[in-house]
């Protein structure tokens, strides 16, 4: 995460769709029906070589592997993380938040429940749930993870890759803490915890990933209730966890994403970027991923103009939209990148999408596959475009 002097270069948020049969395993396991583990490794490990080669196929700058053996961003950790389990059948679920700006519009609220009803294994009811003291368990799956990309991107030539993982702060909604009885002792415990998968991943070679949506996305759902200075505090509670968790790992093998949540929706409610700045500004990682594609948030580019980027950050701005089929014409991704350009510098600017394509595992995605592919194309050729106005030649 470092800047570049004669291009833009291109990447994304992290996840791509499955391969159906790969679904079938992955439910299979979730939902704890009978799967074979070396059946499941060996085709994960065929996908992730897949979706390594078609993305570096395609032109992109810096892979990852799809977030191929995940179900999901956050609840991937339940095989990971001690202390976490099945949530007591005696204990009731703290109280889910929906999203307010869904809220004002119930008739939206019942077409994600119908959406949603694809996802089979995401129980909202039994989700996993800390049960006991929380440190990383089992590293098996992200040695595994670990192994698979390397082998691809050695396999393929690709020299820069990235690998998703959880934010401390956003696993408090979807880990709800049934032990600690204690918000901040929570998020304590879980930035220790994944300090063990953030060093595996930056010792591995790999650029860490990140996922913090809960630094934009909670302020109108798990923290609704609270008014802009109570969110603002919890935001840099979280981002003082992750500072923690990350304390001695190099900033430029870090870069962090920030969002308002990956669904189509009003975000009416969605808090403002200059309003965050401060707070993400603080944290380490010196790549930061925003949305700036989706109506809601492709305006504040100038709110960064305005605000600034310190010095030794590099924005990633989402210039293609992860919810919607309409494929981005490469003339509008050069564009947006030409805005962001101007705002904070060329040489601190990669292209990105606004958020993954396959957040949760499943036939719900709203994207289409062969469209995120094209929509990844427009990316490339975009940041070509943007490259050649920007410096004045075509990018080499």
């Amino acid at each position: 995460m470092t800047t570049v002097s004669d291009r833009i270069r291109t990447t994304h948020v992290g996840s791509l769709p499955r391969p159906q049969d790969l679904l079938d395993h992955l439910e299979a396991k979730e939902t704890g029906a009978t799967a074979d583990p070396a059946a499941l490794e060996a085709r994960i490990a065929r996908a992730v070589h897949d979706v390594v080669a078609r993305q570096r196929g395609i032109g992109l700058d810096i892979v990852n592997d799809g977030e191929t053996s995940k179900t999901s961003y956050t609840l991937y950790v339940r095989g990971r993380l001690a202390g976490v389990g099945p949530k007591p059948p005696e204990r009731a679920l703290p109280k889910t938040a929906q999203h307010r700006d869904l809220m004002d519009h119930p008739g939206m609220i019942e077409r994600t429940r119908r959406i949603n009803e694809g996802l089979s294994w995401f129980n909202r009811e039994k989700p996993p749930a800390a049960i006991g003291p929380v440190s990383y368990g089992d590293t098996t799956a992200v040695t595994q993870d670990i192994a698979h990309l390397r082998t691809a991107c050695d396999a393929l030539g690709v020299g820069e890759a990235f690998i998703n993982a959880a934010s401390p702060g956003v696993l408090t909604k979807f880990v709800p803490d049934m032990h600690y009885g204690d918000e901040d002792a929570y998020v304590e415990a879980l930035a220790d915890a994944m300090a063990v998968e953030y060093r595996a991943i930056v010792d591995a070679g790999f650029i860490l990933q990140i996922d913090a949506p809960d630094l934009g996305s909670a302020r109108h759902n798990q923290y609704q209730d609270l008014d802009d200075a109570g969110f603002l505090r919890i935001a840099a509670r979280n981002v003082e966890a992750l500072n923690h968790a990350t304390r001695d790992l190099p900033p430029e093998r870090m870069r962090m994403h920030v969002c308002w949540g990956n669904y189509e929706g009003p975000h009416v409610h969605d808090i403002p970027l200059a309003t965050l700045h401060p707070v993400i500004m603080a944290a380490r990682p010196a790549g930061l991923l925003v949305e700036g594609a989706n109506p809601a948030h492709g305006h504040e580019w100038e709110d960064l103009a305005r605000l600034g980027l310190p010095d030794e950050k590099v924005l990633i701005p989402g210039v293609v939209d992860s919810t919607t089929n309409f494929v981005e014409n490469p003339r509008l991704v050069a564009q947006r990148l030409e805005r962001y350009a101007h705002a904070v510098g060329r040489e601190r600017v990669i292209a990105g999408t606004d958020c993954g394509f396959a957040t949760f595992a499943g036939p719900h995605n709203p994207v289409v596959e062969s469209i995120v592919w094209e929509k990844l194309k427009a990316l490339v050729v975009g940041a070509e475009i943007a490259t050649e106005r920007l410096w004045g030649r075509r990018a080499a």
